[in-house]
């Protein structure tokens, strides 16, 4: 008993059946009780108009006489069952007919309670002693109280067959309406319960492995708005979208974070190396000349590890959010200012620089916003042979934006190399011509640095023609 209890009260299905049972079986009530009452209402007017009837044909032949004293004991045209009492001052007196025709004289109970009637005050329900209950009218004429009665036995046979009718056809009417309503709401709820099987196949997956895929979806035919399991259905699938762009994207962020463990690791292996074999040379040999070469190498070394640990630091901050040093910076003389160190860095480039007339000025860290033109500038000097042409250009648009574009007609970036060419520790392949080596998070410093201005840096490529955009709000 206690197992279907716990599963009526889980499954839905039970319940919404069960509550249209339920509504049938009131309704079903409702509508015998009305009918009953309507019907027993019909019978008893019915019948009060065959006590009328019967109470004028009594007085009819009363009044044949002198209206001094009851008339003949005949039935006078009355049907069977039909009571007639005649009360005076001296006595009272009463009959009933017999269903084989017959005058019975009524006992003086049954008397007595017909003269509880009240005359002229319409037709009562008596119960008399010995003959059942009845329906009763009281006239007075003259010194005589004329009471006529009719038995209710027939309206209330009527009655009995009629309720059991009515329960008979409403056990059936339920019955039938339990299984249509198991039925129907089964059918109904079928997409509810497919929605509830891909909520369990994704409960299922393994979410803490890593990268999970594409998950299971509610059907399409299934995702109907105008429904209110299509709704659930859309809210799920938006909800398992939702799950699977967060798990790629921790995905890709864990895998991020291990190639830039290992990344920075190899990196920063390589001066270590070198600094740990020069200093166990210098110690093993006692020659002035080799112990200053050592140590130079050391200091080279020492400082490319600095500068490496810098940039790994200042990414650290950016991607914390760490806030900038925000004041109006001038492009124009940003601009001008990078574009001459890199002639003096690499006279052997043809540099090119076009400005406005006018200063463009925009909001952002002066220091952070030189070095992204400084490696943008770097990346074009290293990646490309002596005699290419870089330009220089910056504008400012009619939608508040400063554009910095840095071009150049080197040999290109490799197609396969530019969807990660701002990616950290990038590096371009060997058909790029590199003056000297880099840690390959200049890229990815100037993309950092941009976006933490709320900026955009961009690059398209083709051999002969490649060029960085520099977007920065105004």
């Amino acid at each position: 008993m206690r197992s279907w209890r716990g599963f009526a009260v889980r499954s839905l299905s039970v319940r919404v059946a069960a509550a249209m049972v339920l509504l049938v079986a009131v309704v079903s009530v409702v509508i015998s009780v009305l009918t009953t009452a309507a019907i027993s209402s019909y019978l008893t007017k019915q019948l009060d108009s065959k006590v009328a009837a019967s109470q004028g044909r009594t007085i009819m032949a009363l009044t044949k006489g002198d209206g001094s004293r009851p008339p003949p004991d005949t039935p006078h045209g009355q049907d069977a069952g039909t009571v007639t009492a005649y009360l005076t001052s001296s006595g009272a007196t009463g009959n009933v007919i017999t269903p084989d025709g017959v005058l019975a004289t009524l006992s003086d109970p049954a008397v007595a309670a017909l003269d509880e009637v009240p005359a002229g005050d319409g037709n009562r329900t008596v119960d008399l002693p010995g003959l059942g209950q009845y329906r009763a009218h009281a006239s007075q004429i003259g010194p005589i109280t004329v009471v006529t009665a009719l038995p209710t036995k027939d309206i209330a046979d009527t009655i009995n067959s009629l309720i059991g009718w009515e329960v008979l056809f409403g056990g059936v009417g339920v019955l039938t309406a339990g299984g249509v309503a198991v039925f129907v709401v089964r059918r109904q709820l079928r997409p509810l319960r497919r929605v509830a099987q891909t909520a369990r196949e994704v409960a299922g997956l393994p979410l803490d492995t890593g990268e999970i895929g594409m998950t299971a979806r509610v059907p399409d035919q299934l995702t109907d708005e105008r429904t209110e399991v299509g709704q659930v259905a859309v809210a799920l699938n938006t909800l398992l979208g939702h799950m699977e762009n967060a798990l790629d994207a921790r995905h890709r962020s864990e895998q991020q974070v291990r190639q830039f463990v290992a990344d920075a690791s190899h990196e920063l292996r390589t001066p270590l190396t070198t600094i740990h074999g020069y200093a166990q040379l210098s110690l093993r040999q006692g020659d002035h000349e080799l112990f200053s070469h050592a140590m130079g190498k050391v200091m080279v070394e020492a400082t490319r590890m600095a500068a490496l640990v810098e940039d790994l630091l200042l990414l650290a901050r950016l991607d914390a959010g760490r806030p900038l040093d925000l004041r109006p910076v001038d492009l124009t003389r940003l601009a001008r200012e990078s574009v001459t160190d890199a002639q003096i860095v690499s006279p052997d480039h043809h540099w090119a620089l076009s400005l406005p007339p006018e200063p463009v000025v925009v909001t952002g860290d002066e220091q952070r916003l030189h070095q992204v033109v400084t490696n943008l500038l770097s990346n074009a000097r290293r990646h490309t042979p002596a005699g290419t042409t870089v330009t220089v250009e910056l504008i400012a648009d009619d939608r508040h934006t400063a554009v910095l574009t840095i071009h150049d007609n080197g040999p290109g970036i490799p197609a396969d190399l530019q969807p990660n060419v701002f990616k950290r520790f990038t590096r371009a392949d060997t058909s790029r011509t590199r003056d000297s080596g880099g840690s390959g998070l200049g890229l990815s410093l100037a993309q950092s640095i941009t976006e933490a201005h709320g900026g955009i840096v961009t690059v398209t490529s083709h051999p002969g023609d490649t060029c960085f955009t520099l977007a920065l709000p105004r």
